[in-house]
């Protein structure tokens, strides 16, 4: 495979609390220059890796927009709101010439381009209880939606949940879509990707002793498709799916050397979104398949 990319951002600031970036172009390109059939047939039978790894050109545009209260607040809070298009520019001046908006798999460079519209904006507060005790919250909603020249969005700009910065009881794409359940492969991962992301935090963190903190959390969140796919059903965002999180609880332990935060959480499964076999809210079949370790850098938000 080739790849390469090219990008240029603007960054400006009038205010110490508010600062812009401004992604003028963001140009990213992949190219299979041989396959073998081994690797043919796990892409034929795994459409969401398939997903990653196929030749593609993403063009994108894009804005943010950051909001961080001063330091002196007691309370301190930060918001951020971006938005991203691919492919509309180039699909445009393709159907000035001709070809019509809505043809998929047009190209470029001899690559098919992306074509999507993608929003986010994820909110920090943090409240002070006192000295040695703090209270911090985070909320995040995202969506991408693909459509025109490709009816999926490029497999780097899909949302997933899990992992040490996110709901912390499961590992990194191990929910979602909505109530769908992988096969169990090692390449079960890979479809555990989703258009729509909401995603919630709450932390109490607590200074222990010295350079040492530690925290009991709550975390829940869960990825949805904006398109039925009959490989992932129940995956679909709608009233019937919104209710299907992935939640979890537990307690960490932080070093913080002022400059850099290493951090051990434990994270406790309390509900899966699908279904696991065994019936109320807390279905998780054994304690230990919900127990999630993590050991990472800095705080996860």
């Amino acid at each position: 495979m080739v790849s390469m990319g090219i990008s240029a951002t603007y960054k400006w600031h009038k205010k110490a609390t508010l600062k812009h970036e401004l992604t003028l172009f963001d140009f990213s390109f992949d190219k299979l220059l041989h396959t073998t059939s081994a690797f043919d047939s796990i892409m034929t039978a795994n459409p969401a890796l398939y997903m990653s790894m196929r030749d593609q050109f993403v063009p994108t545009f894009g804005y943010n927009l950051t909001y961080a209260s001063a330091a002196s607040h007691r309370n301190a809070t930060w918001v951020q709101v971006a938005g991203k298009e691919g492919g509309n520019l180039i699909s445009g001046i393709y159907a000035a010439f001709g070809k019509p908006f809505e043809r998929q798999n047009k190209e470029l460079f001899g690559n098919p381009f992306a074509q999507f519209l993608k929003f986010t904006a994820e909110v920090h507060h943090t409240i002070r209880i006192n000295r040695d005790l703090k209270l911090a919250a985070r909320a995040f909603g995202g969506v991408i939606f693909s459509y025109g020249n490709a009816l999926r969005a490029p497999y780097s700009e899909q949302f997933y949940v899990g992992g040490a910065n996110s709901v912390r009881a499961f590992t990194v794409r191990s929910i979602g879509p909505g109530g769908f359940r992988a096969a169990d492969s090692k390449y079960a991962y890979m479809d555990q990707t989703g258009d729509v992301k909401l995603e919630a935090n709450l932390e109490l963190r607590a200074r222990l002793f010295g350079s040492l903190h530690g925290a009991v959390f709550l975390d829940a969140g869960n990825v949805w498709l904006t398109r039925d796919d009959p490989n992932r059903p129940g995956g679909k965002f709608n009233a019937k799916n919104l209710g299907k999180l992935a939640v979890g609880t537990g307690a960490g332990l932080r070093y913080d050397l002022d400059f850099i935060v290493i951090r051990f959480d434990v994270g406790i499964g309390l509900h899966a979104p699908y279904a696991t076999g065994r019936s109320g809210w807390y279905n998780i079949p054994r304690f230990k398949d919900g127990v999630g370790l993590h050991l990472a850098i800095g705080y996860p938000f």
